[in-house]
């Protein structure tokens, strides 16, 4: 199922677990760095300009520090806060359980995952993209697979005022939110 929204969790692990189930745009604050990233700030204020943002984060007190952070920036109509219920327990991944001792978003049974999602799923298949931009659009203007892939990459999310450290993946993803196709086309074209 395809999730209407983008959601914004923590970390690349809660990420994980949300696109094994879902087809989704997931944006990670990488924790706390969320605090320190305008870069970071800007992508989320950004994507929030065309479009509800889905706020999925821990039941801990770190979670709940990065969801009032989140609540300072976006607009209260901009937001849909889904809450993952308090469970004792740890990740599978982890030693030892954390400080608080309950289990984050990576760590919650897919049952609930689901229950919380599927109200913002829709099956027929729509999009909130506006580009419709693929992997093969982006080898095509030369932003993946060649010599100068990365400094073009670069270039181009400096121009777009996106956070520098996004993955290709997550690139094309925010860009395909953000712009049609033939606005980054020209955009490329002007680099």
């Amino acid at each position: 199922m395809r999730v209407k929204y983008p959601i914004i969790v923590e970390g690349k692990y809660d990420k994980i677990k949300i696109t094994s189930l879902f087809d989704a745009t997931v944006i990670t604050t990488g924790g706390f760095e969320v605090f320190n990233s305008r870069e970071k700030e800007l992508l989320i204020k950004r994507l929030a300009e065309s479009t509800p943002i889905i706020l999925l984060t821990d039941s801990d007190g770190g979670g709940h520090l990065i969801r009032s952070h989140i609540k300072t920036i976006l607009p209260p109509d901009k937001i849909i806060n889904l809450y993952i219920p308090k469970i004792e327990g740890k990740e599978k991944r982890k030693a030892q359980a954390s400080k608080e001792g309950i289990l984050g978003v990576e760590g919650i049974d897919k049952e609930i995952l689901l229950k919380l999602l599927s109200p913002f799923c829709d099956e027929q298949g729509e999009s909130i993209n506006k580009g419709n931009i693929s992997k093969v659009d982006l080898f095509k203007y030369g932003l993946s697979g060649g010599k100068d892939s990365k400094s073009k990459r670069e270039k181009l999310l400096s121009l777009l005022n996106l956070p520098q450290d996004m993955t290709t993946n997550a690139m094309l993803s925010a860009i395909n939110i953000l712009y049609s196709k033939e606005e980054i086309e020209k955009i490329i074209n002007n680099m």
